[in-house]
C-alpha cells in the first residue's frame, strides 16, 4: 500500500475513533448515574475524564496532519451505546444492574482496544512517532479500564454470593 493511501485510511480511521470517543463522553455520565455501586460509578466518572483526554490526544494528531476530526459518525459505537442505554433502563436490581452495565462497558472497551491497536500500527507504518506514542498511551488506558471492569465484575459476583449465603438462600 502506498504511503498516501495509508495516510488516507489512517485519517479516516482516526475520524471514526474521534466520533466514538465524543459519543462516549456523552454516554458515560448516563452509565455512571445508572450504576448502583459507588465503585462502578466512580469508575465510569474516572473513565469520563480519561476519555476527554483521549479526545484531546486525537485532536493533537489531527492538528499535526492539518486535518479536521469531524465528518464521520462511528456507527459501531452508536450501537454499543444504544445497548448500554437499554441496560441502564432495565429494571435489574443492585448487583445485577451493575453486572449488566459492566458487560456493556467492556464491549465498548474491546471495540476501542481493537480500533486503537489498528491505528497505532498504521502510525508505525507511516513513521509518525508522535502519533504512535499518543495512540499507545490511549490504548494502554483502554486496556487498563477493561482490567478494572473485570475486577469490578468479580467483586460484584462475590458480593452476590455473600448476600445469598448470609440470607439463607
Amino acid at each position: 500500500m502506498q504511503q498516501a493511501e495509508l495516510k488516507k485510511v489512517f485519517i479516516d480511521e482516526l475520524k471514526d475513533i474521534y466520533s466514538a470517543e465524543t459519543q462516549l463522553v456523552k454516554a458515560l455520565p448516563k452509565m455512571a448515574k445508572a450504576a448502583k455501586s459507588d465503585g462502578l460509578r466512580k469508575g465510569f466518572e474516572g473513565h469520563l475524564k480519561q476519555t476527554e483526554g483521549h479526545v484531546v490526544r486525537l485532536e493533537s494528531i489531527f492538528q499535526s496532519y492539518d486535518e479536521k476530526p469531524t465528518g464521520k459518525k462511528c456507527k459501531g459505537m452508536e450501537g454499543l451505546i444504544e445497548e448500554g442505554d437499554e441496560v441502564a433502563k432495565e429494571d435489574y436490581v443492585d448487583d445485577a444492574k451493575d453486572a449488566a452495565l459492566i458487560g456493556a462497558a467492556q464491549r465498548v472497551e474491546h471495540y476501542e482496544i481493537a480500533a486503537y491497536g489498528t491505528v497505532r500500527a498504521m502510525a508505525e507504518k507511516l513513521g509518525d512517532d508522535k502519533a504512535v506514542k499518543l495512540l499507545n498511551q490511549t490504548l494502554q488506558e483502554e486496556k487498563d479500564t477493561d482490567e478494572k471492569l473485570t475486577e469490578l465484575a468479580s467483586h460484584i459476583s462475590v458480593a452476590s454470593k455473600a448476600k445469598a449465603t448470609t440470607s439463607g438462600h
